[in-house]
């Protein structure tokens, strides 16, 4: 991820840019709506172009020890959550919190 920039406040906006194998690049940014620590952050996600508009919540809550993270997005219509889908968008969030898990086992 050659850029990720926050600025972590409601109205403040955040920007992610992730390299690809194959030397392109996908963009994503947005803006914080709710930034309620350590439970939850609501912002906008765009990816440009003709892509509309979603709203992401993330939750998290700790029981026993362990957090569980929540995430939902919210498309403004059936066939903007369909046309996300068909994009492997699923397959790279899965990717990611396999990444994010196994790298929290390596600070316990």
């Amino acid at each position: 991820m050659p850029f990720c920039e926050i600025d972590l406040r409601p109205g403040g906006a955040w920007r992610f840019v992730w390299g690809r194998a194959d030397d392109t690049e996908m963009e994503m940014r947005g803006e914080y709506r709710e930034v309620t620590p350590p439970e939850r952050l609501v912002s906008t996600e765009s990816w440009g172009g003709d892509w509309p508009e979603a709203i992401n919540t993330v939750t998290l809550s700790e029981e026993d020890g362990k957090t569980t993270i929540t995430q939902t997005v919210l498309y403004p219509s059936r066939e903007a959550r369909d046309a996300a889908l068909e994009t492997g968008m699923k397959d790279g969030v899965s990717l990611s919190f396999d990444r994010l898990a196994e790298h929290v086992r390596t600070m316990a």
